[in-house]
């Protein structure tokens, strides 16, 4: 307990004797460090429970109840089940403007149950594990969004402190039905951060993708006494999925085309009636998977013309990039910066090296110190999120904080391992305190959300958001 108590009087002072751009704030981020402290074991205890839980897509009824009851506790004004979803929320404190946003996810993922340990061990066969660390993506968010209430609830700060409950990450991309449903229009600024192997602010966008099933329909038969007066609705998706892999040839370097069968007959001596395929596309821009899409649609149309079949083509979901806001960055990376790099135990930097040497990677360990901020490249490294779609329609900044070792493989069971013990925990705290000096700063500096907002407008172009999803509710499973 005293070594903690030091540590954070240490990073107050380090906080005050550095030379910070917004020096006037100093006083308020303290304050702000100082309550992320004060509910510190909460927070843990908070994201421990949503890790036990592990809950996935709309799914996750525990984990959102106690994030929802832990704000409202806290004196939060909570509105649950927004946008369709009984997983989702919105907590808000204060009034007036400025109104900052900050997103927090807690779905898990299948399969990967593991408990907290360097080897590969399973809490519960074939149950879900947070492999993508978001009971720690929750919990942290909430905790900064508490640190700005309290500042408000002081006088300290003027204006509107936003938390929202973003469910279904992993899966379907439930902030697309909360932007869809407007919950983000009237935000001046959102934040969000994710865990990851290196602490950074992000500079980088991500991949935009159309998620879209293929199913072909034809005529049934039996498959020896009669086949030609089968129309096999297999023949058509096997020269489906063999146009999209000729496509492959013809698509720029930064497309992706992934795709699973989901239904593909069921006996060989029947000439099968019904087939259905799952499709993503990504790119790095939404207009280069829109004109993917165009061409698939073509393939499948042709597909089904061949086998004499019917064909359909059904988007279900998918997400814009991330619209990079590089002053936002840059008011990240000082925040980051003042901070400094998240010290390690020789225990936690052994389990970390323990986890690489069993998944194959080099063993250095973890990273730490803070990484120097980047330009935007061209086009962004593998991934989707939905948190781009809200970057479409408010100013999103994003950073990323270590929580698993360097290396280290992701949406797998290490991720898991880390994000239920002090590796996990101390990324969780440290995200905390980044958003919440952050903050600090969009609360106090209107000139500075102006600019933020300018390069947002600039940006966006005039181009009005419109979501991927189809027209309707969302895909909530019925057990729920």
């Amino acid at each position: 307990m005293k070594l903690r108590f030091y540590s954070v009087a240490i990073l107050i002072v380090a906080l005050i004797c550095s030379v910070p751009v917004r020096g006037s704030n100093v006083k308020k981020k303290e304050e702000a460090l100082a309550s992320i402290e004060k509910h510190r074991a909460e927070l843990i205890k908070l994201s421990d429970r949503i890790w036990a839980f592990a809950e996935t897509a709309l799914h996750e009824t525990k984990s959102s109840q106690a994030l929802a009851d832990y704000a409202e506790q806290q004196g939060f004004k909570v509105e649950r089940e927004v946008a369709g979803m009984p997983t989702a929320f919105v907590a808000t404190y204060g009034e007036g403007r400025p109104i900052i946003g900050i997103l927090g996810e807690y779905d898990a993922l299948p399969g990967l149950s593991q408990k907290a340990s360097p080897v590969k061990e399973a809490l519960a066969t074939d149950a879900a594990g947070h492999g993508c660390g978001h009971n720690l993506f929750g919990a942290a968010s909430l905790g900064a969004a508490l640190a700005i209430k309290e500042l408000i609830a002081a006088g300290k700060l003027k204006g509107t402190i936003r938390f929202y409950g973003t469910p279904a990450e992993e899966s379907v991309g439930g902030k697309v039905y909360m932007a869809r449903d407007g919950l983000f229009d009237d935000l001046d600024v959102c934040l969000a951060w994710h865990p990851d192997d290196e602490t950074r602010a992000d500079t980088q966008s991500s991949q935009a993708i159309v998620d879209f099933i293929v199913e072909f329909r034809g005529k049934a038969a039996h498959a020896a006494f009669d086949p030609w007066n089968g129309r096999s609705a297999v023949d058509a998706m096997e020269l489906f999925t063999h146009g999209i892999n000729m496509l492959r040839e013809h698509v720029k370097p930064s497309v992706r085309i992934h795709y699973s069968i989901m239904k593909g007959g069921d006996v060989p001596n029947v000439v099968p009636e019904y087939a259905k395929l799952w499709c993503w596309v990504r790119d790095s821009k939404r207009e280069g998977v829109d004109s993917v899409l165009a061409r698939v649609r073509k393939i499948a149309e042709g597909a089904a013309l061949m086998a004499e079949v019917e064909s359909k083509l059904t988007v279900q979901a998918g997400d814009y990039e991330m619209l990079v806001n590089m002053t936002g960055a840059k008011l990240i990376h000082e925040n980051l910066t003042q901070l400094g790099s998240i010290e390690y135990t020789n225990e936690e930097q052994e389990f970390a090296r323990m986890i690489q040497r069993a998944t194959e990677v080099e063993a250095k360990g973890l990273k730490g110190e803070v990484q120097p901020l980047e330009e935007q490249r061209p086009d962004p490294p593998g991934g989707s999120t939905d948190v781009a779609d809200v970057s479409w329609i408010v100013p999103t900044l994003h950073l990323s904080v270590t929580t698993a070792p360097e290396g280290a493989p992701w949406h797998a069971w290490p991720v898991v391992a880390c994000g239920g013990m002090s590796i996990g925990h101390k990324g969780l705290v440290y995200a905390a305190r980044a958003m919440a000096a952050t903050m600090v700063d969009l609360f106090e500096d209107a000139p500075l959300r102006e600019a933020i907002k300018a390069e947002f407008e600039q940006k966006v172009g005039g181009h009005v958001y419109k979501p991927y999803i189809p027209d309707g509710p969302p895909p909530v499973p019925k057990n729920l």
